[in-house]
C-alpha cells in the first residue's frame, strides 16, 4: 500500500519516486482515516492521495507560469522538471520541481493540502435486500494440479497457473505478491489449518506445532501468475482494482484438485475441509471400501 501510494503521488506531481516520503498514519494529521481493510486500501487513500497533490500541483503551475512567463494550463510536471509541453524538460524554458516549490515557498504559496475520497454510488437496503453494495467487482481463476499419496495421504502441488483481474495494475510486481500471498492464505484455510477441540472444548491447535499454516514447503512446485490485460476500471484511481483479498478463493482450485484425485481411488467419497493429509487418507479408504462393497 504504501509504495502504490509513494507512486500515485510521484505522479501527481510530477516528480520522482525518491522525492516523496510517507510517514506513519497520525490522527492529528489526518483524523478520519478508513481502515486498511476489505481490499479497500489503494482505492481509498490513492484517490485521497491524488486528489490532494493535484490541488497543490495546480498552485504550483500558477508559480511557474509566472517564472517562465507561460500559460499554467500549458505546462508539463513529468520526472522531476516543469516545461511547456512542446518544450524541452532539460530546455531553456523549463525548471526543475525543487526550483518551482522553493519559488512557491518564497511567496508563501500554500504547500499542503488534504484530499477526500469515498467510494461512490453503493448503497443496500437491508430490508428490501437491494441495492449496490460493491462499486465493482475483481475476477479471477486458477488451475491446481496436485499428486496424491493414497497409501498415506500426503500430497504435493505440482503447478497453479493463475490468471487475476487487477485492472491497471499501478505497481505489477507488488500485485503479482499480493495474488500470491492471497492464494497461500486460502491454501492454508482449505488445507491445514484445522481448530480442533478436546473433550473439554478447549482448543488443542493453538501453536505452530499443531495449528499449521502454510510455509514455503507448500508452495507450488511451479507458480504462474499473469494480469489480466486491458482491464482498466475507469471509475477507480489510475484503473486499478483491488487485489488483497479476492485471491483468497483461488485456492479452491487446489482442494477441488485434491478432491478428485481422491475420487481416482474408488468411489463417492466425502472429503473433510479442510482437507488435511489425514482427511485425504481417511476420504480414500472410505472410497476404497465403497469401491470393494460396490464389486460385491
Amino acid at each position: 500500500l504504501h509504495t502504490k501510494m509513494l507512486q500515485i503521488a510521484a505522479d501527481a506531481l510530477g516528480t520522482t519516486l525518491e522525492a516523496v516520503r510517507l510517514m506513519p498514519t497520525r490522527t492529528d494529521k489526518v483524523p478520519n482515516t478508513s481502515a486498511t481493510a476489505a481490499s479497500s486500501g489503494s482505492d481509498l487513500n490513492g484517490a485521497a492521495v491524488e486528489r490532494a497533490c493535484l490541488q497543490i500541483r495546480e498552485r504550483l503551475a500558477a508559480v511557474a507560469g509566472r517564472m517562465l512567463g507561460l500559460v499554467p494550463e500549458d505546462l508539463v510536471f513529468a520526472d522531476g522538471r516543469v516545461h511547456h509541453f512542446r518544450g524541452e524538460p532539460q530546455g531553456e524554458a523549463s525548471l526543475s520541481f525543487a526550483e518551482v516549490c522553493g519559488r512557491a515557498y518564497c511567496e508563501r504559496v500554500q504547500l499542503f493540502a488534504a484530499g477526500y475520497y469515498r467510494t461512490p454510488q453503493i448503497h443496500y437496503d437491508e430490508a428490501l435486500g437491494r441495492g449496490k453494495p460493491f462499486h465493482y467487482f475483481t475476477f479471477g481463476a486458477a488451475i491446481s494440479e496436485v499428486e496424491v499419496d493414497g497409501f498415506t495421504g500426503q500430497y504435493a502441488i505440482r503447478r497453479v497457473d493463475i490468471l487475476h483481474d487487477v485492472g491497471d495494475s499501478i505497481s505489477p510486481k507488488i500485485d503479482r505478491g499480493q495474488i500470491e500471498g492471497g492464494f497461500m492464505q486460502g491454501l492454508g484455510w482449505l488445507t491445514s489449518e484445522e481448530l480442533v477441540w478436546n473433550g473439554k472444548g478447549t482448543l488443542a491447535t493453538r501453536g505452530a506445532s499443531t495449528y499449521k499454516l502454510p510455509t514455503l514447503g507448500e508452495c507450488p512446485e511451479t507458480f504462474n501468475v499473469e494480469l489480466l490485460p486491458m482491464a482498466r476500471e475507469s471509475s477507480v484511481v489510475k484503473g486499478s482494482k483491488a487485489v488483497g483479498e479476492p485471491p483468497f478463493m483461488l485456492a479452491i482450485s487446489v482442494r477441488e484438485a485434491v478432491r478428485e484425485a481422491v475420487l481416482g481411488f474408488g468411489g463417492a467419497i466425502e472429503l473433510g475441509c479442510p482437507s488435511t493429509p489425514e482427511a485425504v487418507y481417511w476420504a480414500i479408504d472410505g472410497g476404497r471400501a465403497g469401491a470393494r462393497l460396490a464389486a460385491e
